[in-house]
């Protein structure tokens, strides 16, 4: 009669929780925010999609910028959803799930990580396949086309090994029997950059890749991006580690405020059971 007289029902009384509204809400908003960024990631790629030429939408899929995109940010939107609902109506399997998924992909990021620095031979010669075969595509896709062009500029390279991979591409190829007018040429954005020039010359690569490599030096880039983007790479492994970290910290912070809070939620249920329980009790 004494736990009566105190005015509570059960250990703890009806109206206790153990579900913290702190946990609850900072993982309710914590996903919020990052849901509402994976809405806009899939809108920019959709409407990046949509904007291209209808004989564009078949091509070069695999390294499409605004395909990657959009799946990403449906990926990022499922997750982060689970973990809206789940928080917000403290549903366990929700959570569950919405933890599990965490998981995986920091497990799989950390995986990638290791097995680029382990094997970094065959991560080197996948990066070079990738960058070949966007070369391939560069007149297919504008936004793969403005990629390259801006990776060329930004790490003063032109093509993957050297300016002369450009010849894979079947405008460049610098064979007799190609028609094209950018015969052995190379894009714009091989190009040396001269900081006093007002409008830019989109026909400075022309011929560039008949030149020996001393001669076209004197023009453009003739280092190839591959090495030079592995150069870069070893030059910022801390700023490159600060970026790692700063992606994995909020992923385990989703993850632990997700066991937390499903923690706390068994915890109430068994309370209610142990409640429902002890109804009958007359000293309860």
């Amino acid at each position: 009669m004494a736990r009566r007289a105190a005015g509570g029902r059960g250990p703890h009384g009806d109206d206790f929780s153990f579900v913290s509204p702190a946990v609850k809400y900072v993982l309710f908003f914590f996903n919020m925010l990052f849901w509402m960024i994976s809405m806009v990631m899939v809108a920019v790629g959709v409407y990046a999609r949509l904007l291209k030429h209808a004989e564009a939408a078949l091509a070069c899929l695999a390294v499409d910028p605004a395909i990657l995109l959009v799946v990403v940010g449906v990926l990022t939107f499922l997750i982060t959803f689970c973990g809206c609902v789940g928080s917000l109506r403290e549903n366990i399997c929700l959570l569950q799930t919405f933890s599990i998924c965490l998981t995986i992909v920091f497990l799989l990021q950390l995986a990638a990580g290791v097995l680029g620095f382990v094997f970094s031979d065959k991560a080197r010669g996948k990066v070079s396949e990738i960058i070949n075969g966007a070369i391939v595509h560069y007149r297919d896709d504008l936004d793969l086309q403005n990629l390259i062009d801006f990776g060329q500029k930004e790490f003063s390279c032109c093509g993957g090994v050297s300016y002369k991979d450009w010849s894979q591409n079947m405008y460049f190829n610098c064979t007799a029997a190609n028609p094209s007018r950018e015969r052995c040429s190379v894009p714009f954005s091989c190009c040396l950059q001269d900081a006093q020039e007002a409008v830019i010359n989109t026909m400075c690569g022309q011929g560039m890749q008949a030149m020996s490599y001393l001669e076209a030096s004197a023009f453009i880039y003739t280092n190839g991006c591959i090495d030079t983007l592995v150069n870069w790479i070893h030059s910022n492994l801390f700023l490159l580690g600060g970026i790692a970290l700063g992606l994995a910290v909020p992923q385990l912070v989703g993850i632990l405020l997700a066991q937390i809070l499903i923690n706390q939620i068994r915890d109430q249920i068994k309370l209610q059971l142990y409640n429902q329980q002890h109804r009958a009790d007359p000293w309860y």
